[in-house]
């Protein structure tokens, strides 16, 4: 039996708002496995191996549930243009490059790499059309240890010269490249439409049905931009409102990731809990590409699913800690505009979004529940300086905002310790 101890101020986010704290405390896990956290080594754990972080925060790793991962070359490019434009300007040249598998393989290594040393252990990810580069992203990924889903998009349209399927293509490279995924252990398939402009009503009922046949998680973008809503509206005049042009073609569950949402009215809202779609909040993106504010209190109110995500490279940061940092500010531009009392989203509400919420589309319980695979990260803040003594409750909420070098000083994914800065060093 492998046994990891690590000693430190753990931290959990068990629920929703609410932090569980142990100072000098122990998490125990047994081949990769957690055992428990507790104030005191258990006796049958004595004379273990313990990995001491003293006074640093033991945390969940964190969750991101949408990020483009072609587009990580060109993070905080084109930033000044809304959302359709920078499309077409930046990100779908940058895309294009990806059927140069040399290429491929040198940016999706270091993308690995990175997310590892940022703490993020769980991704659901776009990769481009390329079958063959898709693949190399998922390689990469499962050598550096990240666990979660890859999708190889799909786009038969309204793309560019050099960045377009045929329909068929479209459905025979998917076809192929799931035969290719039988492989990995860590990193799974998911069908994605890139989103319904990009993809014909054929390939839309191709996706769909292969999706329920083989039991795919599905993800894409809704209602991120006003010009993309009433795009949709044209392409769609049978439907009444975006959501729908996916669910009539079974891409609409609780297995479908839906990015943005910034737009999404009480009645998208309601299809979205119904259905137990999981919305994933970009704030960054959203509001660096001028797409507007989403109303993720109300969300939470009305008993949604809501995650976050980078969404790179929409996202200027790679960093789950500046996911979380700009979905509280957002939080508090969507009161203002609203002109209301409430609505803000509080230190502990963004870390459980970033890490539990995200973590719970793989089928993971919340915080460090016993009997799930292990996902921390430690943090060492020791060298900010401290006006006062502060609790390890403030000492998370400044680390969503301070970036600090060198701060995470280990990670572990699916029981594995994947990062340690003494041996990056």
């Amino acid at each position: 039996m492998a046994l990891t101890v690590l000693k430190g101020t753990i931290v959990s986010a068990p629920a929703l708002g609410r932090l569980e704290v142990v100072k000098g405390g122990y998490l125990v896990a047994e081949d990769g496995v957690v055992r428990g956290v507790f104030s005191a080594l258990p006796e049958r754990y004595a004379g273990a191996a313990v990995e001491d972080f003293g006074d640093a925060l033991v945390l969940q790793s964190l969750a991101d549930l949408h990020l483009h991962a072609p587009q990580y070359p060109m993070m905080a490019v084109g930033m000044d243009l809304p959302l359709l434009d920078w499309l077409n300007t930046y990100a779908f040249p940058t895309e294009a490059r990806y059927a140069d598998l040399d290429y491929a393989r040198e940016v999706y290594r270091r993308l690995a790499r990175d997310l590892v040393e940022n703490g993020t252990t769980r991704v659901c990810m776009f990769s481009s059309l390329h079958r063959q580069a898709t693949r190399i992203l998922m390689e990469e990924l499962e050598r550096a240890g990240v666990t979660g889903y890859v999708g190889k998009v799909n786009m038969d349209r309204n793309g560019a010269p050099d960045l377009q399927e045929t329909t068929e293509e479209s459905m025979a490279e998917t076809l192929r490249w799931l035969e290719e995924c039988r492989d990995f252990r860590l990193v799974k398939p998911m069908v994605t439409p890139r989103f319904t402009p990009s993809c014909t009503d054929e390939l839309m009922d191709f996706l769909g049905k292969l999706a329920a046949e083989r039991g795919l998680p599905v993800q894409s973008h809704l209602s991120e931009n006003r010009a993309e809503i009433a795009w949709v509206a044209e392409l769609h005049p049978d439907c009444g409102q975006y959501w729908e042009t996916y669910a009539k073609y079974g891409l609409w569950n609780a297995r479908t990731l839906m990015a943005h949402c910034v737009w999404s009215d009480e009645r998208e809202r309601r299809a979205m809990k119904d259905a137990g779609v999981t919305a994933v909040h970009c704030a960054d993106s959203n509001q660096v590409l001028c797409s507007g504010v989403a109303p993720v209190r109300a969300m939470l109110d009305e008993g949604m699913k809501v995650a976050l995500g980078t969404d790179v490279a929409g996202g200027s940061s790679l960093s789950m800690f500046d996911a979380a940092a700009a979905a509280i500010g957002a939080s508090k531009s969507r009161r203002i505009l609203d002109g209301g009392e409430t609505g803000l989203l509080n230190a502990a509400e963004a870390w459980y979004l970033a890490t539990s919420a995200g973590a719970a589309f793989f089928g993971a319980a919340p915080g460090f529940a016993p009997g799930g695979a292990l996902h921390a990260l430690v943090l060492d803040d020791s060298r900010l300086l401290q006006p006062h003594p502060l609790t390890p409750e403030e000492r998370l909420e400044r680390c969503l905002y301070v970036r600090q070098p060198g701060a995470v000083r280990a990670v572990w994914s699916a029981g594995r310790k994947v990062f340690s800065a003494e041996l990056s060093t």
